[in-house]
C-alpha cells in the first residue's frame, strides 16, 4: 500500500517543522510496530468499501475532465453572447474545482463529488442556472438533473455517466479564469456577493486543510478511519448535531500538527487520547485566525455574542472563518465526548495487542443503552410527499433535542441518526412512514413518590416548527403527519424487527452505509448557518430546499397519547466533567408532584474575557442549604427545579486564555505510549444486527428546477390556512 510506503519515508526524513498553533506534543518517528498495526488497520477497513480501486479513480477523472470541458464551452459561448471582443473570448477561461471529501482524498466508493464552477466577473448566477442547466440537459450521460438557485448555496445536482455531482457556481471580480488559477487568496473574495462567498469557501477550506498538515498520505488515511469510525458509532452528521465531514477533517488535522511524524496507527490513538481530554468549549484551531479588510462576518467570540455559546467550536482556516459545529448541543457532545472516551479504551488495547481495529468499528447497540425512548414517526400518503417530509423533519430533529434537554428534568437526549421504515399496520391512512429513536435518561428526583413529567410542550414547539416550515415553503400536503411517542425499552418490539433489537455485532456493508447516511443522499436539508463550510459532503448536499407546489396545503396531526406510567429508572450516564461545561440546574425548595416543562426564562450572563474570546457564565445566588448535584450527569432533585437555561451551559473555574487552550496536551505524563498501560476496564459494547428495511425512494430522473426560498426563522409567524393540527398531551410518571 503506498499509505505504508509513505509511512516508511519519513523514517529517514522525519520532520521538524512546526503546523498549527502551539508546538507539537511529539516528533517521534514510528517504529517498525507502528507500521504492522498500520496495515492491520488498512485490513480492517477494506471491508467496508473506503478505498476506490484504480479504474474507480480515473473513471471520476475522466468525468471531471469532461465537466471541464463543458464549462470552458459554455462560457466562451455566454461571452460571444454578451458582445466581447474575440480577444477576450478567447481567454476567457473557466475551471471546475473540487471540493469536501474528493479533494481530501478520502471519499468511499459510489460517493458523489463537491464541485465548484468559476467563472469570471461577466458570466451572471442567472446564466449557470439557465443556459448552463439547459446545456448539460442535452449532454449525453447526464441523469438526474436538478437545480435549486435559491437555496442558501444555491447548486445545480446531477449524475454524470454514474458519478453524482453537486455543483456550485461562483464569479470572481476578474476577466480571465486561468488553469492555475489559486482560490487560496483572500483578495479573490473581494466585490463577491454572499453566494459566491459562501460558494468559494468550500474550495477555500478544503485547500487550507490540506496545506496545513504535515504528511498529506497519513493524513487521509487516519481521516479515512475516523470517518469510519464515527459513521459506525452514529455520530457522523451534522444536520443532527453532531460532525460533518470537514469538522472531522480538521479535528484529525489538529491531531497531525500535534504528531507529525506518527503513523496513521498511532495518530488514530491520539485522535482520542486528545479530544477526550479537550476542554470544550475552548476552539479548535488550525492556525491562527488572520485580520482581513474585506469586512466579512467571522466567529470570534469577543463580538458576536451568540458565538460564545456554541459548545464545541472547530473554527474553519480559510477566511472568514466560521464554526463549522454550530448545530452541536449538549446531549450530542456529551455522547461524541464518551464516545471519545470509548474509542481511547478500545486503542489502548489494539496498541497492547489485547485486541484488534475490528473491535473499534463495532457498531453500539443504541436500543440496549436506554429505558426510554422517544419514537418520532413522520408518515406521508405519497412516496414523493415522504421523501420531502421526511428531509424536513430530519433537518429539525435537532431542534427537538435541544427542546427535550432544556426540560429540568431530562439529562439527555440522544438522536439515533439511522432512520427506520415504520409500521404501516400503525398508519393504515398512510403508506409512507419513517421513524427516529432518541434515547432519553431522566434525572433522578428525590424526596417526592413520584412527579409526573409533562413533554407536551416539547414535543409540540417541535411540531410547530417543522409544520410552520413546511407551510412557509408550500411544501406541506394532506396528509403529512409528524407523532411522537415515549415508549419503554421493553416495549421497542413493537416497533422495530427482533434483528434490530439483538446484540449482533456484525453488520453487512449496505446497513453501514443506511445507518451513516439513511436518506440523505437522496433528501435535501432545509437549513444551513453562517457561511456554512460544515457541508457534509458524505451525505448528501445539506443545503439543498427542494420545496413542492401546494394548492391547498393541509393536514390533520394525531398524535399518541403516552400517558401510561413509567417506573423511574436510574440510568448510567454519559458522564463528562463540569469543567467541560454541562449545564447542571440549580437546586431549589420542594418538589410539586406534578411539573410541567415550560419555556426557559431569561438568563442573566456576565461575560468573562478568555484571551480572544468572550465566555458568558450564569451567575445565581448562594443558597447554602441548596444541595450539590452530581457530577455525573444525574442531579437529585431535593427541592424547586430551576429550568435549564435556552443556550449552552455555563463555564466552571477560570476558562483558560487562548494561548494556553492546548496546555493540557504538553502534560507527558498524560501522553504516555499505551502500550505500557493496563488494559481499562469498560462496558461491554453490544452491536444492532441485522439488516434494516429499505425506506421507499422515488425517480429523480425528472428535468425540472426545484423553487426554493430563503428558509424564514422558527419564530417566523404561522400564515393565515386551513392547517388543522391536533394536539395531544404527552406525559409520563416517574415512580420512586
Amino acid at each position: 500500500m503506498k499509505e505504508m510506503s509513505a509511512n516508511t519515508m519519513l523514517d529517514s526524513q522525519c520532520q521538524q517543522k512546526h503546523y498549527g498553533i502551539t508546538s507539537p506534543i511529539s516528533l517521534a518517528c514510528p517504529k517498525e510496530i507502528d507500521h504492522i498495526y498500520t496495515q492491520k488497520l488498512i485490513d480492517a477497513m477494506k471491508p467496508f468499501g473506503v478505498f476506490e480501486d484504480e479504474e474507480e479513480l480515473n473513471h471520476r477523472l475522466v468525468v471531471l475532465g469532461k465537466l471541464n470541458n463543458l464549462v470552458k464551452e459554455w462560457i466562451s459561448d455566454v461571452s460571444e453572447s454578451k458582445n466581447l471582443p474575440p480577444s477576450v473570448v478567447a481567454t476567457v477561461g473557466g475551471k471546475i474545482f473540487t471540493f469536501g471529501s474528493y479533494r481530501l482524498g478520502v471519499h468511499t466508493k459510489g460517493a458523489d463529488i463537491d464541485a465548484l464552477c468559476v467563472a469570471p466577473r461577466h458570466v451572471e448566477r442567472s446564466d449557470f442556472f439557465q443556459s448552463f442547466f439547459e446545456k448539460l440537459k442535452h449532454q449525453d450521460g447526464i441523469r438526474n438533473l436538478r437545480a435549486v438557485e435559491d437555496a442558501f448555496v444555491p447548486v445545480i445536482k446531477f449524475e454524470f455517466d454514474g458519478i453524482e455531482i453537486d455543483l456550485v457556481f461562483a464569479r470572481l471580480a476578474i476577466q480571465t479564469i486561468s488553469d492555475n488559477l489559486d482560490l487560496r487568496d483572500d483578495s479573490r473574495l473581494r466585490s463577491l456577493d454572499i453566494r459566491c462567498i459562501r460558494s468559494l469557501n468550500g474550495c477555500r477550506v478544503t485547500d487550507e486543510i490540506l496545506h496545513l498538515v504535515p504528511n498529506k498520505e497519513t493524513f487521509r488515511l487516519t481521516l479515512r478511519a475516523v470517518k469510519l469510525w464515527a459513521k459506525r458509532r452514529g455520530i457522523y452528521s451534522n444536520m443532527l448535531g453532531f460532525l460533518g465531514g470537514v469538522s472531522w477533517a480538521m479535528l484529525v488535522a489538529r491531531t497531525c500538527q500535534l504528531y507529525p511524524n506518527a503513523a496513521a496507527s498511532t495518530l488514530v490513538h491520539k485522535f482520542f487520547l486528545v479530544f477526550s481530554k479537550w476542554e470544550w468549549p475552548n476552539p479548535v484551531l488550525l492556525k491562527q485566525p488572520e485580520e482581513s479588510n474585506l469586512n466579512l462576518p467571522v466567529w470570534d467570540p469577543r463580538v458576536n455574542p451568540s458565538d460564545r455559546y456554541h459548545l464545541m467550536p472547530i473554527i474553519t482556516p480559510a477566511y472568514p472563518q466560521q464554526n463549522s459545529t454550530y448545530n452541536v448541543s449538549t446531549s450530542t457532545r456529551t455522547v461524541m465526548v464518551e464516545e471519545f472516551k470509548q474509542g481511547l479504551a478500545v486503542t489502548d488495547e489494539i496498541l497492547q495487542g489485547k485486541s484488534d481495529w475490528s473491535k473499534l468499528l463495532e457498531p453500539p447497540n443504541f436500543f440496549q443503552k436506554y429505558r426510554h425512548y422517544i419514537v418520532l414517526t413522520a408518515s406521508a400518503s405519497t412516496e414523493e410527499n415522504h421523501l420531502e417530509w421526511v428531509g424536513l423533519v430530519e433537518s429539525k430533529i435537532r431542534v427537538l433535542v435541544g427542546n427535550l434537554e432544556r426540560n429540568e428534568f431530562i439529562t439527555l437526549a440522544h438522536v439515533n441518526p439511522q432512520s427506520f421504515p415504520g409500521n404501516k399496520e400503525h398508519h393504515k391512512d398512510n403508506n409512507y412512514v419513517s421513524m427516529w429513536f432518541l434515547g432519553i435518561i431522566f434525572r433522578r428526583v428525590e424526596n417526592a413518590e413520584s412527579v409526573n413529567i409533562d413533554l407536551t410542550y416539547d414535543i409540540q414547539s417541535f411540531t410547530d416548527t417543522v409544520y410552520r416550515q413546511a407551510n412557509n415553503i408550500n411544501m406541506l400536503k394532506e396528509g403529512m403527519k409528524i407523532e411522537a411517542t415515549h415508549v419503554k425499552k421493553k416495549q421497542l418490539h413493537h416497533y422495530l424487527p427482533a434483528e434490530i433489537l439483538q446484540k449482533k455485532k456484525k453488520q453487512s456493508l449496505s446497513d453501514v452505509s443506511r445507518s451513516s447516511s439513511g436518506l440523505q443522499s437522496k433528501r435535501s436539508s432545509l437549513d444551513s448557518s453562517c457561511l456554512d463550510s460544515s457541508r457534509d459532503t458524505d451525505n448528501g448536499t445539506p443545503f439543498n430546499s427542494p420545496a413542492s407546489k401546494s394548492d391547498s396545503p393541509s393536514v390533520g396531526e394525531t398524535e399518541r397519547n403516552s400517558a401510561e406510567p413509567a417506573a423511574v429508572i436510574v440510568e448510567k450516564p454519559l458522564s463528562v466533567p463540569p469543567a467541560q461545561g454541562l449545564s447542571i440546574p440549580v437546586i431549589g425548595a420542594k418538589v410539586d408532584s406534578t411539573v410541567k416543562a415550560v419555556s426557559p426564562p431569561a438568563v442573566c450572563t456576565i461575560p468573562t474575557v478568555v484571551g480572544r474570546n468572550v465566555i458568558p457564565r450564569i451567575t445565581t445566588p448562594h443558597n447554602p442549604a441548596q444541595g450539590q448535584p452530581h457530577l455525573n450527569g444525574m442531579s437529585n432533585i431535593t427541592k424547586t427545579v430551576t429550568p435549564k437555561r435556552a443556550h449552552s451551559p455555563s463555564i466552571d473555574g477560570t476558562p483558560k486564555r487562548l494561548k494556553d487552550i492546548e496546555k493540557f496536551i504538553r502534560l507527558e505524563s498524560t501522553f504516555k505510549d499505551p502500550r505500557a498501560a493496563e488494559e481499562r476496564k469498560r462496558k461491554s459494547v453490544d452491536a444492532i444486527g441485522g439488516e434494516s428495511m429499505p425506506i421507499p425512494t422515488i425517480d429523480t430522473s425528472r428535468k425540472k428546477r426545484l423553487p426554493s426560498k430563503e428558509l424564514p426563522d422558527s419564530s417566523s409567524p404561522v400564515p393565515a390556512n386551513n392547517i388543522r393540527v391536533i394536539k395531544n398531551s404527552i406525559r409520563l410518571t416517574l415512580n420512586r
